[in-house]
Formats: C-alpha cells, sequence, structure tokens
C-alpha cells in the first residue's frame, strides 16, 4: 500500500467514515523530508527548556495520578502506540503546526511503537502489530535489559483501567486488551467509539511502561525506578528546580532528512527548568541560560526582542479556555440567571484590550478555531449566546434582582497561585462583578491543592482556572458529562449525557461535527462558566536551536518526539557570545 493511500485510509478510520471490515492492514511509515537549507545534524550538548508549565514540578510520577503533567515528562521515555507525524509539519512545507494540547489531525499520525494495525468486525476488533528489537535498557533494582512485547502494552493499559483514580467512563468502550501474540496485541471493542485512537493510542492514558515497573506497585510513583523505550531516560529530578533526561543510546527510531538517515535523538540532554517567578524566566532566557521559552506573555514579548533581537518566534492561540466556573450544585449558581448576570457583568471585550493589550480572541473554548469543521465563530451563534459575551451591566443587575439577589452576594474563588497571569486577572474580574454587588473572596492554593479540590469535587463555589480544549469532542465530554473529573462546576443533565453518548458513537465525522456544534451551542448559552478570552501565547528560541519551528506537542501534552528531532549548533551558541 502506497504511503497517501495509507493516510488517506487511516483518516477514514479514524474518522468512522469508513471502518475496515477486512484484513487490509494499515502500514506506519516516516516519510523523508526536506532539511531545511540543507544543515547537517549536529550531535551532543544540552537543550534547556521552560517549557509550557515552566513553573510547575511534577507532584507524582504515577501517569494514573496527575495524567496531564506526566504525559509531558514521562512522554521523554514511556512511547505509545502512536504519535504525531512530524513529517506534516509546517517547518517540512506541510501544514500542521503541531501545537494542539491534545489534537492530532487525521491526517497527522504515524505509528511510534506500532509498526501496522487492521480492523475486523463481529465481534469488533483492533489488532495490533509492534515493532520488533524495540529495546528496554537496564535500570538496576528494577529490571534488566530486554526486548519490548505485547505484555507490557496489555500491562498498560489493565494498569490505567483498573486504576482508581481513571477518568469515570474512559475504556468502557473495550471489553478486553490481549497479547495473541509476543508482538501482537488485540483489542476487542464493545461498539464503535470515535476517540479510540486518542483513548489509548496517543493521549493522555497511552504510555507503555514494562511489566516489571507496573509490578513494583508503589515504586512506579517513584522517578528514579522509571525506564522506557524512548529517545530519552529520566536521570535526575529536582522538586521546583529542574528535570533531566539523558540520551538513550539504544533508541530505536530514525529521522531521515535531506534524504540521509540519522539515528535518533540528536542531543544528549534534555532538561526542564522550573522557574516559578515569570520574570526571572525571561531573564533565564534573554542570558542564554534557557535556549527555548514556550510560554511567554504578550506584555513581554517587547522588551525581548529589544534586548535579545536574535530570538525567534512563534505566536499561538493558547490551548487553554480561561474562565471562571461557577458551582452549578449550589445556590445561587444553580440558577441560570445568575450564571449569566455574571457573564454580562463582565466587561470581556475591555480584559482583551487591556489585560492582553489585544493579543486575545473573545470567544476560543470550548471549541478552539483550529478544529475545522467543528468550531463556529461568536458572529454565527444566537443571540443569547453573543449577549453572555456583551458587557451589560444594567441588564447583569436585573436579573439578579429576578432571581432573588437585588443586593447581590459573596462566594469564594479559588485560583492557582501559580499561574502570574490567573494572580492577576481574578482581582480584575472581581473588580467587574463588584460593580453589580457580587464581591468575591480570591484564595490562593499552590498548583497540587488547587488540582485536589477539582478532582475530589471540594472545589469552591468559584473556580478560576486553564482548562485544556483536548480534542474537540473531548472538549465537551470532560466538563460537561455528569461526574467527569475535569468538571468544576458539577454539571449534570442526564439528556446532555446522552447526548455526549450518542455523538461518541457516529461514525460519520460530518454527523458528529453538527451535533457537537449543537452541544457548544446549548452548554455555552446555559454558562457555567463566566466564559473568558483566550489569550496568544508566544514562543522564543535561540537561533542555535536547530529543526524547531514552534511545535510544542506530538500527542497529549507530549513534546517528547520534538525535542527528540532537534539539534543544538553548540558552535553557534559560543561564537554569539554563549557558553
Amino acid at each position: 500500500m502506497k504511503t497517501t493511500e495509507l493516510r488517506v485510509t487511516l483518516g477514514r478510520l479514524a474518522a468512522g467514515i469508513a471502518l475496515l471490515a477486512g484484513s487490509a492492514t494499515l502500514q506506519a511509515q516516516n516519510a523523508p523530508v526536506p532539511m531545511d537549507k540543507a544543515e547537517a545534524p549536529k550531535y551532543g550538548g544540552t537543550l534547556n527548556i521552560a517549557t509550557i508549565y515552566y513553573t510547575i514540578s511534577a507532584l507524582t510520577w504515577d501517569p494514573a495520578d496527575w495524567n496531564w503533567k506526566a504525559n509531558h515528562d514521562t512522554g521523554q521515555y514511556f512511547e505509545q502506540l502512536f504519535a504525531a507525524d512530524l513529517s506534516k509539519s509546517r517547518k517540512y512545507g506541510g501544514k500542521h503546526p503541531f501545537v494542539a494540547d491534545a489534537y492530532l489531525p487525521l491526517d497527522a499520525v504515524r505509528g511510534e511503537l506500532a509498526e501496522s494495525w487492521k480492523w475486523s468486525e463481529n465481534p469488533l476488533r483492533l489488532e495490533v502489530k509492534l515493532r520488533q528489537g524495540v529495546m528496554f535498557p537496564e535500570k538496576k533494582g528494577v529490571m534488566a535489559a530486554r526486548e519490548f512485547n505485547a505484555e507490557d502494552v496489555v500491562a498498560s493499559y489493565n494498569y490505567l483501567n483498573n486504576s482508581p483514580k481513571k477518568i469515570p467512563q474512559y475504556f468502557d468502550h473495550v471489553t478486553k486488551v490481549e497479547a495473541t501474540g509476543k508482538h501482537t496485541v488485540v483489542f476487542t471493542f464493545k461498539d464503535y467509539f470515535a476517540e479510540w485512537d486518542y483513548r489509548f493510542g496517543w493521549g493522555y492514558y497511552s504510555g507503555i511502561q514494562p511489566k516489571e515497573l507496573l509490578a513494583s506497585g508503589a515504586g512506579i510513583k517513584d522517578w528514579k525506578t522509571h525506564v522506557g523505550t524512548g529517545p530519552f531516560q529520566l536521570t535526575d529530578f529536582v522538586n521546583g528546580n529542574s528535570t533531566t533526561f539523558t540520551k538513550n543510546p539504544n533508541y530505536w527510531d530514525k529521522e531521515t532528512l535531506s534524504g540521509q538517515s540519522y539515528k535518533l535523538p540528536f542531543v544528549d540532554r534534555v532538561v526542564y527548568r522550573t522557574i516559578k517567578d515569570e520574570a526571572a524566566s525571561y531573564a533565564a532566557l534573554r542570558t542564554g541560560r534557557i535556549d527555548m521559552h514556550e510560554n511567554v506573555r504578550w506584555s513581554a514579548v517587547d522588551e525581548l526582542k529589544k534586548n535579545a533581537p536574535q530570538l525567534k518566534w512563534s505566536k499561538t492561540l493558547a490551548w487553554s479556555g480561561t474562565f471562571l466556573s461557577m458551582r452549578v450544585d449550589q445556590k445561587p449558581f444553580d440558577d441560570v440567571r445568575v450564571r449569566r448576570a455574571l457573564n454580562m457583568a463582565v466587561n470581556k471585550q475591555e480584559i482583551v484590550k487591556t489585560f492582553w493589550g489585544g493579543n486575545a480572541e473573545l470567544f476560543a473554548y470550548p471549541q478552539h478555531p483550529d478544529y475545522v469543521g467543528y468550531f463556529e465563530p461568536l458572529s454565527s451563534m444566537p443571540e443569547s449566546v453573543k449577549e453572555l459575551f456583551t458587557y451589560n451591566p444594567d441588564r447583569a443587575r436585573k436579573l439578579l434582582a429576578e432571581a432573588g439577589y437585588p443586593n447581590g452576594f459573596t462566594f469564594k474563588v479559588q485560583v492557582n497561585a501559580n499561574s502570574p497571569v490567573h494572580m492577576e486577572l481574578a482581582p480584575m474580574v472581581g473588580a467587574y462583578l463588584e460593580k453589580v454587588g457580587v464581591k468575591i473572596q480570591i484564595e490562593p492554593l499552590e498548583y497540587g491543592a488547587f488540582l485536589s479540590r477539582m478532582t475530589s469535587k471540594t472545589n469552591s463555589a468559584g473556580y478560576f482556572m486553564d482548562n485544556g480544549h483536548t480534542n474537540p469532542t473531548t472538549t465537551i465530554r470532560k466538563s460537561f458529562v455528569t461526574g467527569q473529573t475535569w468538571n468544576p462546576s458539577q454539571w449534570a443533565d442526564p439528556a446532555y449525557d446522552k447526548k455526549v453518548s450518542v455523538m461518541y458513537a457516529e461514525r460519520d465525522e460530518g454527523k458528529r461535527q453538527q451535533m457537537l456544534k449543537d452541544m457548544t451551542r446549548e452548554i455555552v448559552d446555559k454558562a457555567p462558566y463566566i466564559w473568558l478570552p483566550t489569550p496568544y501565547v508566544f514562543q522564543a528560541w535561540w537561533p542555535w536551536v536547530k529543526n524547531y519551528d514552534g511545535e510544542l506537542r506530538a500527542g497529549a501534552v507530549r513534546p517528547g518526539p520534538i525535542y527528540a528531532r532537534i539539534w543544538v549548533d553548540q558552535e553557534m551558541k559560543q561564537k554569539m557570545g554563549f557558553k
């Protein structure tokens, strides 16, 4: 099968347009790609990064505990069945920026640990052939070096599926996962599910761990026990300071550039720098102590460009929606009039202009504008939705009075103390609310405690947060389906839950898109959140960082495959006066 035919078939399969009923096998290949300016890669050196999450250290190393941050960190060494096909990136002339937090376009998925896969029906099954010769390196006290096999995939799935912290219903579409050969895994499905590839293929709960590590019980929570098949291995962790990944000399994958194949990774080390102070992180970038900064606020850009004019830049619309959630299971937020009133009381256009300096979009959540076919702009929304984004304090006061709160009320709002932006933005929102008689009591919490409030459903009536869009289907499910973990408003509507279930079972992507448009309109209109603007964020890197153009993720917040393909021109760095 030709590579182009493979990608078309895979795209249709993932979209549910044409589920394969026969035994046609989808081969996963890395297509050769042109190399920018014909530069040959250079091996060695250290890549120092202030990642998107540079203010936050890992709280746990167990992917079942804190899946998104763990995926971001362990994704350097825990590989997955599928990953982004980075040969489709814009730097190679492709159309994909690879910046979405957990969305891979249908034509941009490749096999990572999966070499090929095929579908059959009656029963609905996915048979995955695994790469042979992929090795786990030795980890003293944990395991000897050995070849990766199908039992590792089964053990990884079972560990996550049996976790008491598992997201409710996450793997309910799968009836069993079994190793039918040393390098063959079969997934038997209860029914068709539109997110089959994301859920255990390249998503948050997809890292393949050695069965020895999983059998060690509590040991998986200790970073010192971790080992994987990926391009780097975790070799040091200093909480609040740094996370160090060292080159895996026996890594299996290669990169083809200008017709020549190169062994990966190129750099010897990748270091995540944890810097809680925003100004300190920009100073580290300006002085070359970090090579890449993936999350620069707009207000710092001009100064950095002035003081470090050789920096290279990219700009993306953030992949996290900002909002103030209101618990609908508590008064006064069980009344939609109150929730709508608070939306109208906040001057969102002014926030775009003054707080974000124009570097934000008024409406880009819960769907993201890059979700072509799923996103509807505010201009296409019903008038009742547009009203929520129009500053109207008089209308807000009237609604509050109708709901029985003519003198307003006071409520607590929990805020992530590790987010400089939120610590500034929350009081600004509070000032608008106070003009209509509503006062907020801000409770800053360190991120671990902040996140725990939501996951344990003990969060306060107000909860100020960013929440990743994830992908066009998950953005609705995770926040607005009854009992879901990332549901700070505690939204619970059986009729809405049913619509989500029907959407997931629909094989036709066009029909799913319309369903999601309708559900998005409905939930925005019911206003469980004060919907706030979505900002643009900037990425900056020095010119000695090669084979990079602002890519951020090669799966669900997983940058590992991207970093493995970057090299550092150490000679250029020295000539520019940096060590």
